[in-house]
């Protein structure tokens, strides 16, 4: 049944059948077989029977007949649309017409290969999705309304909305000069001209890009509607909301204002409206379990079904004949300029033709199972295969969580999808090798080139989750060829989508996380073996730090949000063959380039060393790879292009070194190699390098030097609030720093761990203050821990350090520490004291210290990792070094000198020991890589006499040993040397 009511048209519209007055000037009629119908301003148009007959309406053809379009003879129309001046028909298979006003049918050219399931007309523009999710549009743009951009013309063949591509489309609607899409998960988009609100924006500025209406984010929308200037938007909970212009109070508000916000249609609260309609300046709902409908806005052709000529800004019961109340179910309700409609169909018995599905294709349990089970011909199934797996759209609409509509709660937080759903069934895919090829040559071949490296929604991130999980049940080379081309379009996604993705990772369940690091882990593990056993092959050196500018992106993400995934899941052990091929290719360089030059290799082994080099430097900016040791000796064995030269006197070491640092201040040091010479002397020694940073950084942490201030017990040092010696001495002792991790050297820094986080841009923590000072960090960790009422302890945001007063919060001056407000108040005493406190200081430190050392090979370690490559640590082994020492010459492991040594070893105190390790290498402390890494060489030292002492080479840990007649003597001998002056040793 259908029932009319509005301006004065022909009787029945030239239907052929009786129509029945009821009240309120609303007519009703039994026409048999129309399926769908639509309204425009010019145009209403019937489908019946496949075959559609439309009306005229304007005035002045009131009197027109009703006329039938000629079709091709197997033209069967399933839907129509009117809009302004003409309507877009979609045949079955999706084929796309357009009537113009004369009323001609003819094919959309452009879009003949495409099946369309979805038509929307505007006044002036049109819209129409395909079945792999694809929206086309076409027509006038004077308002941005074809959303292709500012200042794109308007055009008359369809043309993709790119910007849309992956976003799984329910949805399309068109007004007057707008548009709107709803997305499977609920997220409505609109664009076009926006000088009411219409929108839902907020402002009135036109859109000429699809635009999230966040106003409408997670309010499970479900339908979305477009009038003349006005929109309105359905929930599933049946909760509608209206916006844009409201001057005939076609929003139902109980007013005539615009809206600029979406706002729920108060009269209609709590009656589960099941459909929405706008027409031009009025709208209709309607409620399937009371079968009422309701109607608001301009009447002044009787279009709202009142019986009055008036405009109603509430909602108004449409009155309907009676026999729709228990005959009939409503079907559809359409809205055009000046008129309503309403198509019922018949509770029992209804004999009509289901409506063919609207949705895009998705991939589900029953389409897998029918291609494992090969029901479909394998035709039919290469076909699906195209359509889902070429199409982001179709797999971001895919697995959705349906329980609890989750999916509805998608966000930047919430990817919503099923993961156990997608994970069994990519498992049965991966089972059917027939099928999986098929697959992955679709994904590789069409999906991949197809993303949009800059998404408009959230929704077209899922794919990103979705692809690890297909890709790792794959063959390894379709597994090598895919991931790589993953890696690279998540690099090209734009910062704001990639920080999206990186908040899915941290929130992906564990096993996924793992399997997507492990995933890159392997791929990258793999290249790098090949680089290390191939010849030169450059798209490996290309396509490598991709995989692993993945892994760095995973690696930060379980950092941050701290997921159980460990360090050395991300670890690459074949880094450190390549690390010891290059340093071989090195040797092989040096130690032969005369040989090689006159036999003409050496162009082809600087070439290699070359490769391997930039390979190296690619990878060092993406440290999560290395462990420890491969950090450590990328830092030994690189080569440092120049050389700092520094004349010394030993007895004013400091003074000398700022002098001359001052006149290079200006220029970058990071690629420098330091030499020492001592005035007294003029050698260049090794020995007088590590001398110097030995000396001059006891000199600049000592208490006599006004640097810095020190803790309660004297152990660890920090930056003064008040420095009492001039900033530029700040920037020079940060770059005396650089300078030593620069050349490899351990030095006495006295500092906590927070320095080192501050020079990694990490944040320091309490647990950083509790290990300056003791007493005041666990003070502050009292307060935080404490059961009872913190006010009671009368404190305040006002704090004493280092002989200053200081407001935490100047705000609010003397604010009351609080259970509510304790941790603000801690957060803020740790900032103060370990950053705003010593800013100024430390910016001038740092500065000096990054003149004098390259950022990324910092960035290549941890804060703990970097305080251990600068300070050392304090592991002392000394069976290890035993373990490990080797012997040259006459010594051998059982020679009565070298038993005499070690049971004199043995002997020593425990600071006789770290002397000898001071004499031994040029460092107090033992290297960050424990005791192993101190290998001890010890060879003869022929002297004529007894009173020579022995002798170190600490470059390279060599200890020169006279052959002495007693142990007493090698003991006397050993003890002095230990303890002779620092500096003034023969090497």
């Amino acid at each position: 049944m259908l029932c009319y009511w509005g301006a004065p048209v022909r009787e029945g519209f030239g239907l052929p059948d009786k129509v029945k007055h009821g009240k309120c000037g609303i007519r009703s009629m039994c026409p048999k077989s129309v399926e769908d119908m639509s309204a425009g301003r010019s145009f209403v148009g019937f489908i019946r029977d496949g075959k559609v007959s439309v009306l005229r309406l304007r005035d002045e053809d009131q009197d027109g007949k009703l006329k039938q379009l000629q079709l091709k003879k197997n033209d069967r129309i399933r839907s129509i649309v009117c809009g302004g001046a003409g309507a877009v028909l979609l045949a079955n298979g999706g084929r796309v017409l357009i009537m113009d006003k004369s009323t001609v049918c003819r094919p959309l050219k452009g879009l003949e290969n495409r099946q369309v399931i979805q038509i929307a007309c505007g006044d002036q523009h049109s819209m129409a999705l395909t079945k792999d999710g694809q929206l086309f549009i076409w027509g006038e743009n004077s308002h941005g309304q074809l959303g292709l951009g500012k200042g794109e013309p308007s055009t008359l063949s369809p043309q993709p909305l790119k910007s849309l591509c992956g976003i799984p489309l329910a949805q399309i609607s068109a007004g007057g000069d707008h548009s709107f899409v709803l997305s499977l998960s609920g997220v409505v988009f609109g664009w076009g001209k926006n000088s009411a609100g219409q929108l839902g924006l907020g402002d009135t500025t036109d859109r000429h890009v699809p635009t999230v209406v966040n106003g409408l984010n997670r309010k499970k929308t479900v339908s979305i509607s477009c009038g003349g200037e006005h929109t309105a938007t359905l929930s599933k909970g049946g909760t509608v909301f209206t916006f844009g212009s409201g001057g005939f109070g076609q929003l139902g508000h109980n007013s005539f204002k615009d809206e600029h916000h979406p706002r729920v249609v108060a009269e209609l609260w709590g009656s589960k409206v099941s459909q929405v309609t706008c027409g031009r300046r009025h709208t209709l709902v309607s409620v399937s379990s009371s079968k009422l409908i309701y109607s608001f806005g301009c009447g002044m052709q009787g279009q709202l079904g009142n019986g009055e000529m008036i405009k109603k800004s509430v909602p108004f019961q449409v009155d309907l004949a009676t026999e729709c109340d228990h005959k009939y179910m409503i079907k559809k309700l359409i809205a055009g300029e000046n008129h309503s409609f309403a198509l019922f169909f018949k509770e029992l018995g209804n004999e009509s033709k289901p409506n063919p599905s609207r949705g895009i294709l998705t991939l589900d349990d029953r389409m897998i199972d029918r291609w494992v089970s090969e029901r479909d011909s394998w035709k039919v199934i290469k076909k699906d295969i195209n359509t889902v797996f070429s199409s982001a759209a179709s797999l971001n609409g895919s697995f959705l969580k349906t329980s609890c509509d989750e999916h509805y709660q998608t966000s930047v937080e919430n990817c919503g999808l099923d993961f156990d759903l997608v994970k069994t069934s990519f498992a049965k895919l991966s089972e059917n090798e027939r099928l999986i090829s098929e697959v992955v040559k679709v994904v590789q071949q069409k999906l991949l080139p197809s993303l949009n490296p800059n998404p408009t929604g959230v929704e077209s991130l899922r794919l990103y989750l979705l692809l690890p999980e297909l890709i790792r049940g794959l063959q390894e080379q379709q597994r090598t060829e895919l991931t790589g081309a993953l890696g690279s379009k998540i690099l090209d996604l734009k910062p704001a989508a990639r920080k999206v993705l990186e908040t899915y990772w941290s929130k992906l369940p564990d096993d996924w996380l793992k399997n997507l690091v492990d995933l890159f882990q392997k791929e990258s593990a793999m290249l790098i073996g090949r680089i290390a056993v191939e010849k030169l092959n450059w798209d490996i050196a290309t396509y490598l730090p991709k995989c692993v500018r993945i892994l760095q992106m995973a690696y930060q993400v379980c950092c941050s949000a701290h997921r159980d995934i460990t360090k050395s899941d991300f670890i690459i052990h074949e880094v450190n063959g390549l690390l010891d091929v290059l340093q071989t290719t090195n040797e092989d360089i040096n130690n032969n380039w005369q040989w090689f030059n006159l036999s003409g290799h050496i162009n082809a082994l600087v070439a290699q060393q070359n490769y391997y080099d930039t390979i190296l430097k690619n990878l060092i900016s993406l440290p999560c790879i290395f462990n420890l040791e491969a950090k450590c000796s990328y830092m030994k064995n690189r080569v440092l292009q120049n050389c700092l030269k520094l004349a010394l006197r030993r007895t004013a070491l400091l003074e000398d070194c700022f002098c001359q640092l001052r006149t290079v201040s200006q220029q970058h040091l990071g690629g420098c190699f330091l030499s020492v010479f001592y005035t007294e002397d003029m050698r260049k020694t090794d020995v007088n390098k590590r001398d110097f940073f030995l000396n001059v950084f006891q000199e600049l942490c000592a208490p006599e030097s006004q640097l810095l201030m020190y803790n309660d017990n004297k152990t660890l040092s920090w930056f003064p609030t008040k420095p009492s010696v001039e900033k530029e001495k700040y920037f020079l002792f940060g770059t005396l720093c650089g300078l030593a991790f620069n050349n490899n050297s351990v030095v006495n820094l006295p500092f906590p761990l927070a320095l080192f986080k501050k020079l990694r841009n990490v944040k320091p923590s309490l647990e950083d203050l509790i290990e300056f000072s003791l007493v005041l960090g666990k003070s502050l960790r009292y307060i935080l821990d404490y059961s009872d009422d913190v006010k009671e302890m009368e404190l305040n945001f006002t704090i004493s350090w280092d002989g200053t007063e200081v407001e935490l919060d100047p705000a609010e001056p003397g604010k009351i520490v609080t259970n509510y407000n304790r941790t603000e108040f801690v957060d803020k005493y740790v900032d103060y004291i370990l950053n705003k406190s010593v800013e100024e200081v430390f910016e001038e430190f740092k500065r000096g210290f990054f003149n004098a050392c390259h950022r990324h090979l910092v960035e290549m370690f941890e804060p703990e990792e970097l305080r251990g490559v600068l300070v050392g640590n304090e592991e002392y082994d000394w069976d290890i070094l035993k373990q490990n020492t080797t012997y040259e010459g006459l010594f051998y492991a059982e020679h009565p000198t070298i038993i005499s040594f070690w049971e004199v070893f043995d002997e020593l105190t425990s600071n006789e020991k770290k002397a000898f390790l001071l004499f031994l290498t040029g460092f107090e402390k033992v290297p960050i890589l424990g005791m192993s890494a101190v290998k001890m060489r010890v060879r003869p030292l022929f002297s004529f006499t007894q009173d020579h002492l022995p002798e170190a080479l600490t470059c390279h840990a060599l200890l020169e040993l006279p052959i002495y007649q007693s142990k007493k003597i090698l003991r006397a001998k050993v003890i002095e040397a230990i303890n002779h002056k620092r500096g003034f040793w023969e090497e």
